[in-house]
Formats: C-alpha cells, structure tokens, sequence
C-alpha cells in the first residue's frame, strides 16, 4: 500500500490534539438532551439539571432514556462521565446565574480548571464552546464588537456583508454563550465595551445607520462566561460598573487528596493516550507528587508541619504537567530511570517559574516534610530523601 503527501496531509489537517467539549462528549450531550424532557430556559439545549449532570456526573450509574425514546447513534443506557472535581453547588449556582442570562465570572488562581468549566458550561447550554474571546493586553475593542473586511469595505462601503462579527456579536445574534478568558488582562477601554453589552443587550452598528443591521439585539439565550485569575488583579481591575454586570463564583483548589490524584491520573493518561503511548507511573509516586503540591500550595503538610509557600502556584494543572512528563518519560525512555527518582528535578523547575529563589523553599521542604515521611518509615519518601542532592546542585 503506498501513501501520498497530499494523503498526509490531509490526515495530520484532520486530526486534532485536543476536541472541544461537544465533541469530545458528543453522544452524552445528545443522550441528555432527551433523557431530560423537562423546561429549558429559551435558547437551551438542555434542561440546566442536565446541564450539572453532564459536568459533574452521574455518580457512575448508568441513566436510561425515557421508554419509547430513542436517539440515533446514542446508547439507551449511559454513565456521564464526570468531567470537573470541585464543589457540586457551585456548579448549580453557575447554571442558575446562566439561566437568568446574567454574566458569569468565575474567579481563583491559576490552574484550577475555570477555562475548562466555561467550556463544558457553553458546550451544554448552547452546544457551542468555540465562541472566545482571550483577554490580553493587545485585546481590541473589535474583538468584542465588530470589525470590517477591508477589501470589501473599499469596494462596497460599509454594508452588512462586509461586517466582520465578533465572537460577542454572533453569540448575540444566535442567542448563545461567549467565553471571555482573562478578562483582567484586557484594558479598561476594552472591558468598558463589556459594560453597554451586558446592560443594553444590543450592539450599535453607526456606520450602518438607516438600516435594518444598525443595531443588533441579543436573542434570547445571550449570555457571557468570563474568566480572571486572582494574581492578575492589579493588571487592569475591573471597574465597579462592569463587576456589578457579574455574579461572580470562586473556583478552588480541589479539597480531597483522592480526589486530584485521580483527577492527574485520567489528565495524565488521556495525554499519553494522544499520543498513542501508554502511562505506567506507579501510584505511588503519583500521590507523592499530588501531595508535595498539596503541601506547598497550602502552606502546611498533610500531617500538619509548617511549610514555605513557594511564590509559583502549585496548581493541579502544574501537577498533572509533571504526571504527564513522567508518563512520557517512562514510554519513550524505558528502563533508564524510575519516575520517583525524575520527580524532584520536575518539581524544581516548577517552583523556579516564577521566582529562581523559591528553588530555597523547595529545598526547605525536602528538609522538613520529606525528611520527617522518610524517618517515619515510608519507603518511597525514603527514596525521594536520597534524591535531596538534584535540588541542592
């Protein structure tokens, strides 16, 4: 059998990384939206108890379709797979603020899965999670407005054909959800255009005037996810006006050591699983390394002894960038080290993103925390005690 360029390429234009949350969930999505007949605010694919099951789950207990109802290409009976560990009422309040077709702005610091819960909340609101806007500071006015095709604007003047919508704009149009990530980044100027669009619900078009496209009303179902993190506030706070626009939800670390270690190990294998290799990191070290994150995200180990916080937030995002790193590094360099003896030169290079001094704080926590699991009899804390010598290099 022989191959092509044009077949290559073709393959590799098709292929993506990572699916956005309505196609990576496509067959749940279309399963809830007939499992749960009940009302839906206007402009809804799904109920918005629907909407909690598809994010947070069913428990792992099959749901069945109401009888006589069947759905092409979708089981009868089907597990939602959880998809967000976090607080299960945080993620109602969400909805409900979604229902009212209030913004919503869900705020913590790095890494705790915002993005990734404004995508699955868009995707099952309005089976979209593709209309973003990401706040930086180069973020234009017309990125959450409008702008033109130039080359139409020369030929033909201002007409509705050579509009170019905003991501705000279409949602507007098609009475779906829009996702603004990092709105703090965004400045002030530009997060004054958030203001009109959450009060007015309308976007003026001035040079279309006399027209029925002068101005474009938002159909029902219109609203705005954004996002902030918390150590961006001082980059461009919001104004009290805009603030007032939002109902605003914290979105925290994960409380449950179980909980984010399982949470890294599906991340981490779902990585490795794109990549066609297979994850082999021990469990062990897994919860080794979701504990030291624990323990230097919070400022005191599991056991209760003092620990100094590193300026770099150790994010379960960060953790599972290291479960991944090990994974890969077991697939591809087989039987050249174990994963527990690679994981303190990871963590260094972790906690030297932000600050090469906190390189200290890490050592210090071998010093302490470490030490005091390795006289406790722990083998592998043991371990990673012999392997003090990587960060003090």
């Amino acid at each position: 059998m022989t191959t092509t360029a044009a077949t290559d390429t073709a393959a590799t234009t098709a292929a993506r990384q990572v699916d956005p949350a309505e196609d990576a969930h496509r067959e749940e999505l279309a399963f809830l939206a007939a499992h749960d007949p009940g009302p839906r605010p206007p402009g809804w694919r799904l109920t918005p108890r629907a909407v909690v099951t598809f994010v947070m789950g069913s428990g792992g207990e099959p749901l069945s379709l109401p009888r006589g109802v069947t759905v092409d290409g979708v089981r009868s009976r089907l597990v939602i797979s959880d998809k967000f560990v976090g607080e299960r009422a945080l993620v109602e309040r969400a909805v409900i603020t979604l229902a009212g077709e209030r913004g919503l702005l869900l705020v913590g610091e790095p890494g705790t899965a915002k993005s990734m819960l404004s995508e699955l909340l868009a995707a099952a609101v309005c089976g979209s999670s593709q209309l973003v806007v990401q706040g930086t500071a180069g973020t234009t006015e017309d990125q959450l407005r409008y702008g033109w095709n130039y080359a139409l604007l020369l030929a033909e003047g201002p007409t509705p054909r050579a509009l170019v919508p905003s991501p705000v704009l279409t949602a507007m149009r098609g009475g779906g959800v829009v996702r603004v990530e990092e709105v703090t980044r965004c400045l002030p100027e530009v997060q004054d255009a958030l203001v009109s669009i959450l009060s007015d619900r309308r976007i003026a078009v001035p040079e279309l005037s006399g027209t029925d496209a002068a101005t474009v009303h938002a159909a029902p179902g219109f609203t705005v996810i954004a996002t902030a993190n918390l150590r961006d506030r001082g980059v461009s706070e919001m104004s009290a006006a805009l603030k007032r626009r939002f109902n605003f939800e914290a979105v925290g670390p994960i409380g449950d050591l179980a909980a984010e270690v399982d949470l890294v190990r599906r991340s981490a294998r779902a990585a490795l699983e794109r990549v066609q290799a297979d994850f082999a990191v021990d469990d062990a070290v897994l919860e080794a390394l979701v504990t030291a994150f624990r323990d230097l995200r919070n400022g005191v180990s599991e056991e209760g002894w003092s620990v100094e916080r590193p300026s770099t937030v150790m994010s379960t995002a960060e953790a599972v960038s290291v479960a991944t790193s090990l994974g890969l590094a077991g697939a591809y360099f087989p039987g050249d080290r174990d994963a527990a003896s690679l994981l303190p030169g990871h963590l260094l290079g972790v906690v030297r993103k932000d600050d090469p001094g906190d390189a200290a704080r890490l050592l210090s926590y071998w010093d302490g925390a470490v030490r005091r699991r390795a006289e406790s009899g722990a083998r592998l804390w043991r371990r990673l005690w012999e392997l003090r010598d990587v960060l003090d290099a």
